[in-house]
This record gives C-alpha cells, structure tokens and sequence, in this order.
C-alpha cells in the first residue's frame, strides 16, 4: 500500500460518520450541530503545506459542513450529491487527476462506488461492514475521533513528507 500511498494528489472524504462520528444533533429551532476533531483539522492544514488537494463528497446538504471546509480550506466541496459518483467525476476532471492519485475515506454505503473506483479507499473504524470489505486499509480510530488524521499520516510519511518541519514555519 505504500506505493499507492506514494501517488496520493488528492484526499477525498465523506463528512458524517468520517469528519464526524456520524451523530447530527438538531435543536429545537432545527438549528444543526456537528463535533469536529481537531487533529483531522490540523491533518488537513499539513496536507495543504504539501501540494495535496482535498475535496468533500457527502450526500448531506449542511451549512455546518460548509463553514467548516472553509475553515479549513478545502478545495472543492460537494454536499446534497447522491449518488456520489457524478460529483466524484467531476472532481477529477477539474483536479486534472487520475482514479489511482485519490484516497478515499468513506463509511457507508453512499461511498461503495467511489471506493470501488479510486486509487487508495479508507474504512472508518466505524463504518458498516460492506465498505471495511472493499477498502484498502480500515482505520484503528473512529470518525469524528481523528481517523481522517490516522490515514493523512499514512499519506504524508508514505511521501516522506511528516515530520516536524510541517510545524516548524
């Protein structure tokens, strides 16, 4: 796995149950709620110090996503999208990349195709049994709990690319 690793250009990820641990929480004026880890966050801000593009494809419509992937950066973000794979398409047409330059972290079925297709597919600990069958590697920690920062380390010391010198400037 470490020479797909190796090719990584792209990360790609499902938000609830992979950035999230998959609770939505709804008050009673409907406004939503999500918890966020914050070493996936900062996982997400070093793969940006090393030229990796990063990408949302979930099948939720949600403002909380939106303000967190601008928090974050991300480059491109895909929400209220199902089936996944249009927009999957898409992103690697505007990316200008192949199927073996992205991973994928997924956790539910909405993700089967994409995972299928792409060039490294994560499971979240958490995710259902089907997509743990498919992927290339499961994660030991569980979405919303730093599993996005498990397979970014996985990434970025396959590059040779982790280390102190992504917090050193």
């Amino acid at each position: 796995m470490k020479d797909a690793l190796k090719k990584i250009k792209v990360v790609a990820m499902d938000v609830d149950g992979v950035l999230t641990d998959g609770r939505i929480i709804v008050d009673s004026n409907g406004v939503e709620t999500k918890n966020f880890d914050v070493q996936d966050g900062f996982g997400i801000v070093f793969l940006k110090k090393c030229g990796i593009k990063t990408a949302i494809i979930s099948a939720r419509e949600s403002g909380v996503v939106a303000h967190r992937a601008k928090d974050l950066k991300i480059d491109k973000v895909w929400v209220g999208v199902y089936p996944k794979l249009s927009a999957y398409e898409s992103m690697l047409e505007e990316f200008k990349v192949r199927d073996e330059d992205v991973c994928f972290i997924g956790d539910d079925l909405a993700d089967f195709n994409i995972m299928r297709r792409c060039g490294v597919s994560v499971a979240v600990a958490n995710a259902v049994f089907e997509i743990k069958q498919i992927a290339h590697h499961v994660t030991v920690r569980t979405g919303g709990r730093g599993a996005v920062r498990e397979v970014i380390e996985l990434i970025l010391q396959a590059q040779g690319n982790w280390g102190p010198q992504l917090y050193e400037h």
